[in-house]
């Protein structure tokens, strides 16, 4: 329907056809790799709350599961790192047991290589096919380990002594490996190590490390993703001691370094998780193929080792891309794949030959013409700095809306993060329904430089507040949404921005929307896992020095403040964000008779995986804004 067909009707009471089952029943894409012997693809793909490793065989069969007897997922931090192909067969950390097994491709058993102690993450198989490294933490000590490639022998230590461990990368002669290295307070974005080291062989064991050699690195710079080239020749990685995450080349011969990218653009991200990659190697090694992020919007280009030419590949539709691996055997690159309006899909891209796709994450059934697509916006925050973001209008092919839409704020979790391009379910699920949806990438956000990014240390509740207050502000301003029906949400950091911002602006929003928000900065110090106990030194400050900013930042000390409506969502075994940091702000909510709901699901920690629980969570959510929003 088109202009005087549309159907007249109040925003936010659209119907839909994003409904909570449609998001809960779609598939979860998380990472690809390529068999070096049979040229077979696989993707890891999640099934609710099952990982399942899935095989495109090269001769043209239909995809059949690997492992729908077994859930795939490592547990090292916030996971990542699956699994691995090679010499014909996977290698994947099975969820229950934090093991690692083996499977050969098509059909046969998975038996353990890895003994059941610990957890395990980043199987790496050596081009050989005889040993493989994997990052392990056991008692909050972690290292990477190696075991031989049929498990006969028990695994041993190979680089231990830091606090964190990721990236573990194997030289074609597999005899060297790279891997990334850090320590407590660093996070990964903060400062890192690039390391190199060579192996020794005894006799009838496994392999050791020899001499280390440090090639990039140190405690204010970040670096990620070492890859060699597949001749042997250069180690490549990504930096960002320009400002901007750049990626370079260190010939391995010379100990020269050449700069591949040089725009102001990203070309890694925050390693929140094991395994991550931006960019690859062409099978030659003649070229590299790697993702640029601009406000948020991803492309992919080709880097020519020989001419230093770099040529964007155009991939029409798709504004984020991830994920790159390329084939040994036939030189075609795998991508996870999505676009404002394509969710995600498993594609494959060849010279000459274009995209092809090889697995789609729902039915993509969904109209164009109801599909809203981001645009890329700046405003000024409360002190005049620029700040960015992405705006969704409501769009509803059937309905035409009456004055102004209600506006959802929504705040990305991290806070070391970024809302991008990609096909965004919640955004679509809001504005099918009349609402006006904004995802703000408030200073300290990834994608747009250090400098930016580095905003927020000590400036945590502070900025990611008031930038999403102005980001509200602003569209109001500019007519585009209605200033009295206005929604805070977030999950994680943005679920603290959310309790944070109806403390200090009270009754600026009609209502928030708290998923496992953080409440109390004290306890979460002491409480979180290892990955982030030493992150707040860098977001408030180091205890017990900073203990007057923890308090003036911690929810829960002034949440007698919050009086608009709020809904909480907790998840019963959250490890990162405990439940008692939703438990204490909900009792001050009760005590103090205001509006709010409390759903705590069971089984889940942070973040919803079930399919049941995605669509209660979405359910309520609709149920609670139509209440306190669009009908108050």
């Amino acid at each position: 329907m088109k202009g005087d067909d549309r159907i007249p009707r109040q925003y936010g009471l659209w119907d839909s056809p994003v409904t909570p089952a449609s998001i809960a029943h779609g598939l979860r894409l998380s990472d690809v790799s390529w068999d070096d012997e049979t040229g077979a693809l696989i993707w890891l793909e999640w099934r609710s709350d099952q990982g399942v490793l899935v095989e495109l065989p090269p001769d043209g069969e239909a995809i059949r599961d690997l492992t729908s007897d077994l859930s795939v997922r490592a547990r090292v931090g916030y996971g990542g790192g699956d699994f691995t192909a090679g010499n014909g067969h996977v290698y994947f950390v099975e969820a229950e047991s934090a093991r690692i097994f083996k499977k050969p491709l098509g059909f046969g058993t998975a038996p353990p290589i890895t003994p059941a102690f610990g957890a395990s993450a980043s199987p790496t198989l050596s081009p050989n096919g005889e040993w493989l490294l994997f990052v392990r933490s056991y008692e909050r000590k972690d290292s990477i380990d190696i075991v031989d490639a049929d498990g006969k022998k028990l695994p041993q230590k190979l680089v231990s002594g830091e606090d964190f461990y990721m990236q573990p990368r194997w030289h074609p002669d597999s005899k060297k490996i790279a891997w990334i290295a850090w320590n407590h307070p660093q996070m990964p974005w903060d400062g890192t190590w690039l390391r190199i080291g060579t192996l020794k062989f005894p006799d009838g064991g496994l392999p050791v490390i020899g001499s280390v050699e440090t090639v990039a690195g140190d405690e204010h710079t970040s670096i990620f993703q070492p890859e060699f080239s597949p001749d042997g020749r250069y180690l490549a990685y990504v930096s960002d001691e320009s400002g901007w995450w750049q990626i370079y080349l260190y010939d391995l011969s010379t100990g020269e370094v050449r700069q591949v990218t040089h725009r102001e653009a990203e070309h890694g991200m925050p390693a929140w998780i094991q395994g991550m990659r931006t960019y690859a190697f062409s099978a030659d090694s003649g070229s590299i193929y790697y993702t640029e992020n601009v406000a948020g919007f991803v492309e992919l280009w080709r880097y020519d080792l020989a001419t230093g030419e770099s040529r964007r590949i155009d991939l029409e539709g798709y504004t984020s891309l991830g994920q790159p691996a390329v084939s040994p055997k036939t030189g075609a690159l795998a991508l996870l794949a999505s676009g404002a309006s394509i969710p995600p899909r498993v594609v494959v891209y060849e010279e000459g030959r274009g995209v092809r796709v090889v697995r789609r994450s729902t039915t993509e059934s969904l109209p164009p013409e109801d599909i809203s697509e981001p645009e890329a916006i700046t405003w000024k925050g409360m002190d005049g700095g620029q700040v960015h973001g992405l705006y969704f209008e409501p769009r509803n092919s059937r309905f035409e809306g009456k004055g102004k839409p209600p506006l959802i704020v929504h705040v990305h979790g991290g806070p070391t993060s970024q809302a991008t391009a990609a096909f965004n379910t919640t955004a679509q699920f809001f504005t099918s329904r009349g609402y006006a949806f904004l995802e703000v990438n408030y200073r300290g956000s990834t994608g747009y430089g250090r400098e930016y990014r580095d905003a927020l240390k000590g400036n945590w509740g502070i900025y990611d507040v008031q930038d999403s207050v102005a980001g509200a502000k602003h569209l109001v301003s500019e007519g585009l949404v209605d200033g009295e029906r206005l929604v805070i949400m977030g999950g994680s950091a943005g679920g603290f921005t959310v309790l944070k911002a109806l403390e200090d602006y009270p009754g600026f929003f009609k209502a928030g929307i708290c998923l496992f928000g953080v409440s109390n900065h004290f306890t979460l110090a002491a409480e979180t896992h290892k990955f982030e106990e030493r992150y707040l030194d860098s977001l408030l400050g180091p205890l017990p020095e900073a203990s007057k900013i923890y308090r003036e930042r911690s929810p829960i000390f002034f949440a007698d403040r919050i009086k608009d409506p709020i809904a909480i969502f907790q998840g019963e075994i959250d490890q990162v964000v405990p439940k008692d940091q939703s438990d204490t702000i909900v009792e001050s909510l009760r005590r103090r008779g205001v509006p709010h709901e409390y759903h705590v699901y069971p089984g889940e920690g942070h973040g919803w995986r079930k399919k049941e629980t995605i669509e209660k969570f979405f359910t309520s959510v609709e149920r609670f804004l139509r209440q306190y929003v669009i009908f108050s």
